[in-house]
């Protein structure tokens, strides 16, 4: 099992943003500290690879810094070459995760999940859309027949849904929280809305009845997972209050409907706000610890 991190790589933020940009490096520190021989260095997404989902004028825009004003409000981060290397990394880390998915079982991209991001823009701190870029690639390249996007952020994920509306060979998912981001959606292949303040019993329940019936009408080869922390009841964006346990709980019911299907899995971060912020490094921590647990010991053992 392989888990990608761009931590490394600058995202300069002006003071009192409120990105908190660095839970990656936090969280790679966390991983690091027991499976620092799985990780590795994302690489960066190329511009041909970034096509498959976005449009060439906008992705020329982000690479070339000829994005508009009105282009980074929407994005919610200020232009940077740093950004547009970073936003690469972040795309190239779920590209090689879903690799290395295909071959071990599962991979990893301690960031991504940044499904607001649409064909030609941006949005809600998203800039490219790893997800949609990794999924489209691995069709385009014959790896997969198809694959299921898991969305568990606690936002829609209505990037990801515009961009896959026309790929059948992709199913797309989300549960999040009606009353929250974005407010203009685009419908995904199967959506649920939970109410706020949504606990753990209604919140995993709904997923357990879901996931046979998911994973019969997807029939994936191979399953991209947003694993969002931002459901958690301390979570400033969230809305919904799930524990770190019942988070816990949500992550192992997908891992192992994965493993018992024999789909491979590739895990994103997705989002996260918690205050303190070290309780959403905490959660996605043990996303990771997990996922090693399930997937690391064996991974010819699928």
């Amino acid at each position: 099992m392989r888990i990608y991190r761009t931590d490394q790589f600058a995202l300069p933020l002006p003071a009192g943003h409120r990105f908190p940009a660095e839970k990656y490096r936090l969280l790679a520190e966390r991983v690091s500290a027991f499976a620092a021989d799985r990780m590795e260095t994302a690489p960066a997404a190329t511009r041909g690879e970034l096509l498959h989902a976005h449009h060439p004028d906008y992705v020329d825009a982000v690479l070339n810094g000829t994005l508009d004003a009105a282009g980074q409000r929407e994005i919610g981060l200020p232009w940077s070459s740093e950004l547009a290397e970073r936003s690469r990394r972040s795309v190239g880390a779920t590209v090689a995760a879903s690799r290395a998915a295909l071959l071990e079982g599962c991979g990893v991209n301690l960031a991504g999940g940044t499904h607001h991001a649409g064909p030609n823009r941006g949005s809600g701190f998203c800039v490219f859309n790893d997800i949609a870029v990794a999924s489209m690639l691995m069709l385009a390249e014959g790896r997969v027949r198809r694959v299921l996007i898991l969305d568990l952020d606690v936002h829609q994920g209505d990037g990801t849904a515009a961009i896959a509306a026309g790929e059948p060979r992709i199913f797309t998912f989300s549960m999040h929280g009606a009353r929250n981001f974005p407010f203009n959606r685009v419908n995904s292949d199967w959506d649920i809305d939970l109410p706020d303040g949504t606990e753990d019993g209604d919140y995993l329940g709904a997923l357990e009845r879901a996931l046979p019936d998911l994973f019969a009408r997807a029939r994936p080869d191979l399953v991209c997972y947003l694993a969002g922390a931002d459901p958690y009841r301390g979570d400033r964006l969230g809305r919904l209050a799930l524990s770190p346990q019942g988070l816990a709980e949500r992550d192992g019911m997908v891992m192992d409907a994965c493993r018992r299907r024999d789909a491979a899995l590739v895990v994103t971060m997705a989002g996260g706000y918690a205050v303190p912020i070290t309780d959403t490094v905490t959660i996605q921590a043990e996303t990771v610890r997990l996922a090693c647990e399930i997937f690391g010991a064996d991974p010819t053992n699928r």
